[in-house]
């Protein structure tokens, strides 16, 4: 068992949401994948406000092992608040994040350090090209990330590129200096322009339960990805009102001389739609702006178990 004193090699970071039933194994899992790196390693496990008893399971592993450590957020902040949670307390040379429902196998860990560390890379991602989800489920976070491609001015996007990932305490830092309201973790590391590869895994089934990601939440997360990454949004807008006001010029002309009413009306009240829509999408930006006036705290940790702050 390590001490405090001796410095951290490797911290691993996961995000607990609904995951009591999966708490146990997923320590004891990252505990062996661990070992054959180094003993000088940390677990945090960041608990985001979960509704079920997942503190309690963390608690008993913290009391259990001191490279345990885990971190109890007030309430439910979100997934990438979480993730910043655990690594602003990660103390690590280098930090591998990853999903607490074990579809992120942690016998990867090894192979993730050995990659960074003799490539020299400050980043390795982490891609599956076939995954345990339902027909449903892999329809909707293809089109998810088809949008982010397309909007969220992610050239090369894949989405088979998975948040289960191994970078340098440099990397780390400079995620810290991040103090934007909402961020994309995956976005934000591309963005940062580190030396980087790739790693194919497999994606393993989720261990128990479902997932916590409905339809509705991967379509906000897509709207929040897109606007904190890209203004393409305004102006697709200005784009679309620009050919609309040229159709509108032409069917008016047209209904004029045929003597057409209804046309008119349908195309005005189409019209009218796509107006709303451009004050919806500039409201959106508008409401970031306030979030980041306000310079609330991204999240706030209600317990700290085995963490020493400096």
């Amino acid at each position: 068992m390590q001490s405090f004193s001796q410095p951290i090699v490797l911290s691993i970071v996961s995000p607990v949401y609904r995951a009591e039933d999966i708490v146990n194994e997923l320590v004891k899992q990252i505990v062996v994948a661990a070992e054959q790196v180094t003993p000088h390693f940390e677990i945090v496990l960041v608990e985001d406000g979960s509704p079920d008893d997942s503190w309690t399971k963390i608690e008993a592993n913290c009391q259990k092992d001191k490279r345990v450590k885990g971190l109890r957020l007030s309430r439910n902040f979100g997934q990438y608040p979480a993730i910043m949670a655990g690594l602003k307390a990660a103390k690590g040379d280098y930090v591998i994040v990853m999903d607490c429902d074990l579809q992120d196998d942690p016998i990867y860990i090894p192979t993730l350090f050995e990659k960074a560390k003799t490539g020299n890379f400050d980043i390795v991602f982490t891609y599956a090209q076939q995954h345990n989800q339902s027909l449903i489920r892999r329809f909707t976070s293809k089109a998810y990330n088809g949008v982010l491609k397309l909007l969220a001015d992610q050239k090369g996007f894949d989405h088979h590129v998975r948040n289960y990932s191994i970078i340098h305490r440099k990397v780390v830092n400079a995620l810290l200096k991040f103090s934007d309201e909402e961020r994309h973790y995956l976005m934000v590391l591309r963005w940062l322009g580190f030396r980087h590869d790739f790693m194919e895994i497999q994606h393993q089934s989720r261990a128990e339960g479902g997932s916590s990601y409905s339809f509705l939440k991967l379509f906000q997360m897509a709207i929040t990805g897109i606007t904190y990454q890209s203004l393409k949004l305004l102006h697709f807008a200005v784009y679309v009102g620009l050919l609309l006001g040229i159709i509108a010029v032409g069917w008016g002309i047209a209904a004029f001389f045929g003597g057409g009413v209804f046309p008119l009306g349908a195309l005005m009240l189409f019209c009218t739609g796509l107006i709303l829509m451009a004050i919806g999408i500039m409201g959106v930006y508008l409401g970031k702006v306030f979030n980041e006036v306000r310079n609330r705290p991204r999240y706030l940790v209600s317990e700290a178990l085995n963490v020493i702050d400096e």
